[in-house]
């Protein structure tokens, strides 16, 4: 199976490429500011899933230091990352 690559450009301005029909993912980073609950419920706002998982998502997040926490197409992707954002929760959207 060959995937095809595509150019985009990033928030940033840069050049980078993307494989078509991978699916992406939106990670959430771990940071010292939020609380648990703030951290919940952005994540239910953001990917639409259960307070008992997203609990799960904040919990994995605070041991490991990092969660993927949606997996999609790269819109849906971007629109996870930008909710989870509102808050100033750390994210990055990778493929």
């Amino acid at each position: 199976m060959s995937v095809e690559k595509t150019e985009q450009v990033n928030e940033t301005g840069e050049v980078v490429e993307s494989s078509i029909g991978l699916p992406f993912k939106v990670l959430l980073f771990n940071d010292d500011w939020h609380s648990f609950d703030e951290v919940i419920n952005q994540l239910i706002k953001a990917v639409h899933c259960t307070f008992d998982k997203a609990r799960d998502y904040a919990f994995e997040v605070h041991v490991k230091g990092k969660a993927c926490v949606y997996t999609g197409e790269l819109q849906k992707c971007l629109k996870v990352s930008s909710v989870l954002e509102e808050i100033s929760l750390h994210t990055q959207v990778v493929s």
